[in-house]
């Protein structure tokens, strides 16, 4: 059971981190853009890995200030994720 929690936990970060970068994407061809709360959400809920990655490899929302204090959060509760998978 551990492993497919880590499993979901992984592939959750990936998914979040193709979300990030299509929002990048969409942004240089000045398309409609995947919504700030959508960004915020998906890395505050498990996704802070693959936002903060996306972040800083894709150079997307990194001057927002709200956005770098999402992916703190958003590393914190993977962090206590990955601990208390840990001690399953």
């Amino acid at each position: 059971m551990k492993d497919i929690l880590f499993l979901f936990l992984i592939l959750w970060n990936v998914l979040v981190f193709i979300i990030y970068a299509i929002d990048k994407h969409k942004a240089r061809l000045h398309q409609w853009r995947i919504s700030e709360k959508t960004l915020i959400s998906s890395a505050l809920l498990a996704g802070g890995v693959g936002a903060f990655l996306a972040g800083m490899l894709c150079h997307h929302k990194t001057r927002k200030w709200y956005f770098r204090i999402t992916w703190l959060f958003g590393l914190l509760i993977d962090f206590i994720i990955m601990l208390g998978l840990a001690h399953l």
